[in-house]
């Protein structure tokens, strides 16, 4: 496996796009490109979880993809910057929406610009976000044809376009989310930082909070996508991702979800490969990634032959 880690703005240093590339071999693809998946970390906007990063990415090279890694434009530079709500701080104006979707497009670019020399499949990248990075992925997969992304990055559709996306217990509604916070404090706190952290303001208006909302932006331009969450989330509640699943219904996206009932926010893999507690580990919820397996073979089969000879000797 080659392993690179690339810059995407020379002015952060903590926005990357970290690469898992598969070693080429006469005994399995002999040459031929596969098909690669573009992980985006969860972390409320505040930071990118480890957690939700080179593990999965080992987890999808171990399928037989390409993996990637983006850490995104998140409230500070640097170390976990957490909003401080008694005194507000905002973000500086370069990260805030939009810019984690365009750094989207920006590693969607760079990808396919190495594809050859990394043997990646033009047209075959697939997203793969947990919690505010699911957010950001299906902000993405909402807008990639939009001039919010086409004007910043003019590109060739296969370029810019998801094949596919993976959401994790994601966050698709910011206006539910207003509307549910007045529940509780706890949710309170939690949707004025979020907006905080995405936004630079927690007096969001109306048309703000819409444009955030991936759930009210589907359209049939919008890729396949295959989402999971767990009943018990406190964080974000398992609404948003049925609300999702119902928008890509009513567009007849191709879907599918699956909702676990045990089980707390941010669990990734939920194994022992990605939890520091017991309560991160959940046999039945650690499944969603050999569902995510199968649903992806349906669609993005490696190009293998049809017979045992392999080249320099059979096996």
């Amino acid at each position: 496996m080659k392993l690179e880690k690339i810059l995407l703005d020379e002015k952060k240093s903590d926005v990357s796009l970290t690469a898992y590339i598969l070693d080429d071999s006469q005994e399995m693809l002999n040459g031929k490109p596969r098909p690669a998946v573009l992980i985006c970390p969860g972390g409320a906007y505040m930071y990118c979880s480890d957690r939700e990063a080179e593990p999965v990415a080992l987890r999808f090279a171990a399928m037989g993809y390409h993996a990637f890694v983006l850490r995104y434009s998140t409230y500070k530079e640097g170390e976990p910057g957490f909003v401080d709500l008694e005194k507000p701080m905002p973000p500086k104006p370069d990260r805030i929406y939009p810019t984690q979707i365009r750094e989207i497009a920006m590693a969607m670019k760079y990808i396919a610009d190495k594809s050859e020399d990394w043997r990646v499949e033009r047209g075959k990248i697939i997203l793969c976000g947990f919690s505010a990075g699911a957010h950001n992925c299906a902000l993405y997969a909402t807008n990639w044809h939009r001039p919010i992304i086409q004007d910043y990055l003019a590109c060739a559709e296969d370029v810019l376009r998801p094949a596919a996306v993976i959401l994790g217990y994601t966050l698709s509604d910011f206006v539910f989310m207003r509307d549910k916070s007045s529940e509780s404090e706890f949710a309170k706190i939690f949707f004025d930082a979020s907006c905080m952290a995405l936004l630079g303001t927690t007096e969001a208006d109306q048309a703000a909070l819409e444009s955030v909302s991936p759930a009210g932006l589907v359209s049939e331009k919008t890729p396949p996508m295959f989402l999971w969450a767990t009943a018990e989330d406190n964080l974000v509640p398992v609404q948003h991702s049925i609300r999702m699943a119902n928008a890509l219904a009513e567009h007849r996206v191709p879907f599918e979800l699956h909702i676990f009932e045990n089980g707390g926010h941010g669990l990734a893999l939920a194994s022992q490969a990605t939890a520091y507690a017991k309560t991160q580990v959940s046999a039945p919820a650690a499944q969603w990634i050999q569902m995510a397996e199968s649903w992806l073979m349906t669609r993005f089969s490696l190009e293998l032959k049809d017979h045992e000879d392999i080249p320099g000797g059979a096996h």
